[in-house]
C-alpha cells in the first residue's frame, strides 16, 4: 500500500531534517520513497514556496505536475477568484478519487501555514516498527497526516502522472 504522509514542522529547517532521515531509512532498505516535495512558508510571506525533490526519488517518481496540482489545491485556492475556486473544487473531487480527500487537504491547510514547514513524501513497503523508531530517535517535533491509496488509485495517480 502507498501512503501519502505529510509532516508538519513549527521551524524551516524542520522538513529538510525530516527529509535527511527519510533518505537514510530508504538507503537502509527500511521504506520505500516513491516521491517527495517540500513546502517552506517563511514568515511575512503571503505564499509558501514549494519544490519537488526529484533528485532523490526513484524512478517511479510521479514528476512536479502531481505535487503542483496537490499543492495549488491546498495553498493558493483561497487566493484564487470564484471562477478558479469552481474549477479547483472540480479537481477537488477528482483528487478525490486518488484517494486525497477533503480532510487530508483541509489538515494540511490547517497545520501548514505561514512560519511552518513540510515535507509530503509518498511511501510504501515500510518496516513500520523500525521507521517509527528512527523518527521517534531523531527529535524531531512535527504533526503527521496521512492518507493511504489502494492499489487502484496508485495505478490511477500513476497513469495520469507518471513521469
Amino acid at each position: 500500500m502507498t501512503t501519502i504522509t505529510g509532516f508538519k514542522f513549527d521551524t524551516a529547517d524542520g522538513a529538510g531534517k525530516m527529509v535527511d532521515l527519510v533518505q537514510d531509512l530508504s538507503r537502509q532498505q527500511l521504506i520505500t520513497l516513491e516521491d517527495a516535495a517540500t513546502v517552506t512558508w517563511p514568515k511575512g510571506k503571503k505564499k509558501p514556496k514549494t519544490k519537488h525533490l526529484d533528485d532523490m526519488t526513484g524512478a517511479g517518481a510521479l514528476g512536479g505536475a502531481f505535487w503542483g496540482m496537490l499543492f495549488g489545491l491546498i495553498f493558493f485556492v483561497p487566493f484564487f477568484g470564484l471562477a478558479v475556486g469552481a474549477a479547483m473544487g472540480a479537481l477537488a473531487g477528482h483528487f478525490s478519487n486518488y484517494g486525497i480527500d477533503k480532510e487530508f487537504v483541509k489538515e494540511a491547510q490547517d497545520k501548514v501555514t505561514e512560519g511552518t514547514s513540510a515535507v509530503f513524501l509518498m511511501t510504501s513497503d515500510a518496516v513500520t516498527d523500525k521507521v517509527t523508531d528512527a523518527i521517534k530517535d531523531s527529535g524531531l517535533e512535527f504533526e503527521l497526516f496521512y492518507t493511504n491509496l489502494s492499489k487502484e488509485q496508485e495505478a490511477q495517480v500513476r497513469e495520469d502522472f507518471g513521469a
